[in-house]
C-alpha cells in the first residue's frame, strides 16, 4: 500500500523525469515541425530549379541540425529514467511499453538517421531527386519515431491489448494493433505532431520577422514565411479538430483530467464550457466552496465536446470521488474496496500455489479475475487521491486553447501583409512576430502539462499509481541526480540558443 511512501522521494523522482521531459519537449517539436518544412523547401527547388530556394532550404536545415542532436541527447536520458528512477514501473508494464519503443529505433530512428547524412552532406553528390527523396525520408522518419512514442504514452493513459500474468505481478501484451490503434494514441499523435508542425512555423516567423525589422535577407525571409505561414494555418486547423479529439476521448477514458480541465466538481446535465475562468485555489472535494473566484461560460457547451449530445451528463470530481449512483458513476472509495480486494486474492493464489493446493489457488484466481479491473486502486489510500491537481490542470489547459486560437490568425496577418506587398511596413507586428514562437513553446508545454498532470496520479491509468511505479531509491540520490540533469540540460538549452541566434545572425550561405 502507500501508507508508508516515501513522499519526499517521489517527488524527487517525479520532478526529475519532469524535468527531463519538458526540456526534451523544447527540442522535438521543432524537429517534428522543420522537417517537413525542410521537404516543402526543397521541392519547390526540385521543381522550380530556382537556386534561392536550395540557400532558403540549407539555411533552415542548419538551424534544424542543431536542435536535432540536442534533443536527441535529452531523449536518451529520457529513456534511461524509466529503469533507474521507475524500475518497478519497467518491470510490470515493460513487455508492453517497451513493445512501441523497440519498434521506435527499428523502424523510424534508424530510418531518420540513416538518410541524416544524406541530406546534410550529399548536396552535389547524389542526385537531386534522391536528395529530395532523403529529405523526406528523415521528416516521415522523425514523425514516425513521435508515433511510437506517443503509442506508448497512449498506453499508459489508456490501457488497452494487454492481459495480467498473476504468477509475473506483470501486465503483457496480449494485442499489439489494440495498443497502436487506441483511440488514445492515435488522437495523441495527430494532435501532437499538428501542434509541432504550428510550433516550427512560428519558429519560420520569429526569425524572418527579426530579417525584416533589420532589413536582411529579405527575399529569402518573405518567401520562407509565405511557405511557413502557409503551412501553420493549415495546422492550426488540424490542431483545433484533434484538440477537439483529444478532449472528447478524455471524456471518455479519463474523465477525472477533464473535470480537471474545465474545473467541474459537481457533474452537470447540459453543462456549460468555461471560456476564462479564476479558480478558487483553496477548494477541496466534497466541501460547499465555490469553484470559481471569477468565471465566464458558454452554455451547454462542455456536454457537447464530452458525449456529442447537448442535454448529457458531464461528470465531475466530487461525482468520480464520491460516486453517483442517479447518472451510473461508481466513485473511486468502491473501485479501492475492490482493488484491495484484488490484492489480496493475488496474495492467496501465489500462497496456495507456492503450497502446492491446486484447488485453492484456482479459486483464489477466479475471485481475483472478477475485481482486478480495479488493482490499482487498491494501492490508494482515500477516495481523494485521485483528484489531479485541478487549477494547474485548468490554467493550463485553458492558456493552451487561448493560444491556439491566436496563432492562426498570426499566420492569416502574415499571408495578408505578404499578398499586399506591405509585410515589411508592419513594425508593430514584426516586433510582436518575433515573440511569436516562445508563445508556441508556451502552448506546447501546457498541453503536456495537462496530458500528463491530467492522469495523476497514476503511471498507468486505473492500474498503476505512481506510487508504486518508482524505484527504491533514497532521496539523496534523487535530488543529485535531479540537479545534474538540470545543470546539463541547461546548459545544452543555452548552447543551442547560442548557436542558433549565431547562425541566425551569419544568415543564409551566399548572401
Amino acid at each position: 500500500m502507500l501508507e508508508h511512501l516515501d513522499i519526499s522521494q517521489l517527488s524527487w523522482a517525479r520532478g526529475q523525469f519532469a524535468l527531463t521531459a519538458m526540456y526534451h519537449w523544447i527540442f522535438v517539436p521543432l524537429t517534428l515541425g522543420l522537417s517537413f518544412l525542410l521537404a516543402f523547401f526543397e521541392t519547390l527547388y526540385v521543381r522550380t530549379g530556382n537556386e534561392q530556394w536550395k540557400t532558403i532550404t540549407k539555411f533552415w536545415m542548419k538551424l534544424f541540425g542543431i536542435n536535432f542532436a540536442i534533443g536527441v541527447a535529452t531523449g536518451i536520458i529520457m529513456e534511461f529514467e524509466f529503469g533507474t528512477n521507475w524500475s518497478n514501473y519497467s518491470w510490470m508494464v515493460g513487455d508492453i511499453f517497451g513493445a512501441p519503443l523497440a519498434a521506435e529505433g527499428l523502424f523510424a530512428f534508424f530510418l531518420e538517421t540513416t538518410f541524416f547524412a544524406v541530406m546534410f552532406f550529399g548536396w552535389n553528390r547524389v542526385s537531386k531527386g534522391f536528395h529530395l527523396l532523403s529529405t523526406w525520408l528523415v521528416a516521415i522518419g522523425s514523425n514516425l519515431s513521435a508515433l511510437w512514442i506517443l503509442v506508448a504514452n497512449g498506453w499508459m493513459q489508456h490501457p488497452v491489448g494487454m492481459v495480467f500474468n498473476p504468477d509475473k505481478a506483470r501486465f503483457e501484451m496480449e494485442n499489439f494493433w489494440d495498443v497502436l490503434l487506441s483511440p488514445v494514441a492515435v488522437s495523441h499523435f495527430v494532435h501532437t505532431t499538428s501542434s509541432a508542425f504550428l510550433l516550427a512555423a512560428l519558429f519560420v516567423v520569429t526569425v524572418c520577422s527579426w530579417y525584416l525589422l533589420k532589413g536582411r535577407h529579405v527575399v529569402m525571409a518573405k518567401k520562407s514565411l509565405a511557405v511557413a505561414a502557409t503551412f501553420g494555418l493549415i495546422a492550426s486547423a488540424f490542431v483545433g479538430f484533434t484538440g477537439d479529439e483529444s478532449a472528447y476521448t478524455a471524456a471518455q477514458v479519463q474523465p477525472m483530467k477533464l473535470a480537471a480541465m474545465e474545473g467541474l466538481w459537481d457533474g452537470e446535465v447540459n453543462a456549460d464550457l468555461v471560456a476564462v475562468g479564476i479558480v478558487n485555489p483553496g477548494k477541496k472535494p466534497g466541501d460547499n466552496m465555490d469553484p470559481f473566484q471569477l468565471d465566464i461560460k458558454l452554455p451547454y457547451l462542455l456536454s457537447l465536446l464530452a458525449n456529442r449530445e447537448f442535454n448529457s451528463f458531464v461528470p465531475g470530481v466530487n461525482d468520480l470521488v464520491y460516486g453517483n449512483a442517479e447518472h451510473g458513476v461508481v466513485g473511486a472509495g468502491e473501485k479501492i474496496a475492490q482493488g484491495k480486494q484484488a490484492i489480496a486474492f493475488l496474495a492467496a493464489y501465489k500462497q496456495a500455489k507456492d503450497a502446492g493446493n491446486t484447488e485453492a489457488a484456482q479459486l483464489a484466481l477466479q475471485q481475483f479475475d472478477q475485481v482486478k479491473e480495479h488493482i490499482g486502486y487498491g494501492y490508494l489510500t482515500k477516495a481523494e487521491d485521485i483528484v489531479p491537481p485541478v487549477p494547474l490542470v485548468f490554467y493550463s489547459f485553458h492558456v493552451m486553447v487561448a493560444l491556439g486560437t491566436l496563432f492562426p490568425l498570426v499566420f492569416a496577418a502574415v499571408l495578408f501583409f505578404l499578398y499586399k506587398g506591405t509585410l515589411q511596413q508592419q513594425k508593430w507586428f514584426l516586433r510582436a512576430g518575433v515573440l511569436s514562437v516562445f508563445f508556441g513553446y508556451m502552448a506546447s508545454q501546457a498541453g503536456w502539462i495537462v496530458a500528463e498532470v491530467g492522469r495523476q496520479p497514476w503511471a498507468i491509468q486505473g492500474l498503476l499509481p505512481v506510487g508504486v511505479a518508482r524505484t527504491q531509491l533514497t532521496t539523496t540520490t534523487v535530488q543529485m541526480t535531479f540537479f545534474m540533469f538540470l545543470i546539463i540540460f541547461t546548459t545544452l538549452l543555452i548552447a543551442e540558443v547560442r548557436i542558433m541566434t549565431r547562425q541566425i545572425q551569419n544568415g543564409p550561405e551566399g548572401e
